[in-house]
């Protein structure tokens, strides 16, 4: 996506060569029109795999997740990364490291609102070295729905997530690869 790459030259932050700041578009303000944009691309992308439910984590991921549920016309379930006193006891949960937050944590799924008879798409913001997306494949793995693919906004190729998460047969599209952040310069790829 061209404009999607034009914002993040003209937003995103270079931190270090491992960490791209895009607080402006994704993860601490969003742009609605962009959003829904990347939504509808998600949906065409994904438009012939049947999918009944998309899915994503707290709290970076849900923005697109919805514009992509939205255009899909189909429920979005979020994962959880904190436990609340009205939390489901016997939730799907994985313990999971956070890459930016430098922390683990634990991620839960209510079984309630996901089935073996859903066709599942989980839709994320950025993916790095893929350790939540894992951990929620194998939440979705063990709720016997069938994952369809992953579509994430930002893949950081440079890094080894979505390599991984290809490597295990699962289709990951990607709105824009980001190659190299070395020198404060942001790369992209095809």
């Amino acid at each position: 996506m061209e404009v999607l790459k034009q914002r993040i030259l003209q937003e995103g932050v270079v931190v270090s060569d491992q960490v791209l700041k895009l607080d402006g578009l994704l993860n601490h303000q969003v742009d609605p029109m962009l959003t829904m944009e990347m939504g509808r691309e998600f949906a065409g992308r994904f438009a012939d795999a049947g999918v009944t439910r998309v899915v994503t984590v707290e709290s970076s991921g849900i923005a697109v997740a919805f514009a992509t549920a939205y255009e899909m016309k189909v429920p979005l379930v979020f994962a959880r990364r904190k436990k609340t006193l009205l939390a489901d006891p016997d939730a799907l949960c994985e313990r999971v490291p956070s890459f930016t937050k430098g922390i683990v944590t634990d991620i839960m799924l209510s079984r309630q609102y996901i089935s073996p008879d859903d066709k599942i798409l989980f839709i994320d913001d950025i993916i790095a070295n893929g350790d939540a997306a894992r951990g929620l494949i194998k939440i979705i793995q063990r709720s016997g729905a069938e994952l369809v693919g992953l579509g994430v906004v930002v893949e950081k190729s440079f890094q080894a997530g979505a390599r991984t998460i290809r490597e295990q047969g699962i289709r990951l599209e990607s709105l824009v690869r980001i190659m190299s952040l070395s020198e404060g310069t942001i790369v992209f790829g095809d």
